[in-house]
């Protein structure tokens, strides 16, 4: 397998009951469709991000057509992914760690049926004109970016991003309380805030740090090559394809298909070159109008995994890093329960 260092940056889910009541009538109360061709239709949850590409590869590559299934996507946020899961909205949820390990910890009946991306695959990026003041460079060694952050203004999109950056800044000897933070609804206003100056500096994940440094508006000074805390290997934060219980168990053949495709999609983009014909193409339709070299160093942030199984060590690694790492879900835990590899090949 391919390891590239890197993370995902996402924020605590929430199970408001708002949340769900919106996203009720969107789905058929957890059921697959069937057509007058014999496919069934299954929605699942996405958030827009480089995470969402081994489902793309697995609907262009055909690996889903194999099973019978056709994919609709629904686009939803850290607010509304599990609330969507739970009112049957989607049937699968392309979810992060943290949300799913709040689901948990709130003791929603969902489980993981595979992971399909590793590492958090983050930028922090700064303004142009910060860069300049303080001669920065996409290559300037880490110590030296955190202490030319001291002092500056901050954006942060999610409570987990910010902690990240916290990861970053207090392994090169700086504290984050040394700069002043602003809170921002969503990346694309982190985006917005530098170039209207209100912020130095933000940090999200990619495409949006690479873009902005490819349209020439700021230096992307920290990633997961230059912050080994952020990496699939030191963080075991691993992308998780979580369904409710009850879902597996009324209907485990399309389970079964599902994971399955997911399982060669990742295995695919493991042993391809994010510069493939294929996964270039998936890339596109995953993030529209992002360019290509843009996307290709995104897919590389990624630890795409050989094989989309799970373990215990694994999920061990994960909690620690959610718990104590960036103090996400405190009371963040898992059991055998609630993963399971048996939908795999």
């Amino acid at each position: 397998m391919r390891n590239h260092t890197s993370p995902r940056t996402l924020a605590l889910a929430s199970t408001a009951i708002l949340g769900a009541a919106l996203l009720t009538g969107c789905g058929n109360q957890g059921e697959a469709t069937v057509g007058s061709d014999g496919m069934k239709t299954v929605s699942v949850g996405v958030s827009g991000n480089i995470f969402d590409l081994s489902i793309r590869v697995a609907e262009e590559n055909g690996y889903f057509a194999k099973h019978n299934i056709k994919i609709k996507y629904v686009t939803l946020n850290a607010s509304t992914g599990t609330s969507g899961l739970q009112s049957g909205s989607v049937q699968f949820l392309n979810a992060s760690p943290t949300s799913f390990l709040a689901a948990l910890s709130k003791g929603l009946p969902e489980i993981s049926v595979a992971t399909n991306g590793g590492g958090n695959p983050l930028g922090i990026v700064v303004s142009s004109d910060f860069a300049k003041k303080h001669h920065l460079t996409a290559d300037t060694p880490a110590k030296q970016v955190a202490k030319a952050l001291v002092g500056s203004t901050a954006g942060a999109s999610s409570a987990n991003t910010k902690a990240e950056a916290g990861l970053f800044l207090k392994a090169n000897g700086v504290n984050s309380s040394q700069m002043k933070w602003v809170s921002l609804p969503n990346p694309a206003a982190d985006k917005a805030a530098l170039a209207k100056g209100e912020v130095d500096w933000f940090i999200t994940s990619e495409p949006i740090p690479l873009q902005v440094q490819h349209d020439g508006d700021g230096v992307v000074v920290a990633d997961p090559e230059k912050v080994p805390q952020w990496s699939f290997e030191d963080a075991g934060y691993g992308q998780a394809v979580v369904a409710q219980k009850s879902f597996v168990k009324s209907d485990p053949s399309t389970v079964k298909g599902f994971a399955t495709a997911v399982h060669q999609a990742t295995a695919y983009l493991d042993s391809h070159k994010s510069s493939d014909k294929k996964v270039l193409a998936a890339a596109r339709k995953t993030l529209p109008g992002v360019p290509d070299d843009v996307l290709s160093a995104s897919v590389e942030q990624v630890d795409w995994p050989a094989s989309a199984k799970m373990d215990a060590a694994g999920w061990k690694k994960t909690v620690a890093f959610v718990k104590d790492g960036i103090g996400a879900v405190p009371d963040a835990s898992v059991s055998s329960e609630d993963w399971t590899n048996k939908y795999l090949p």
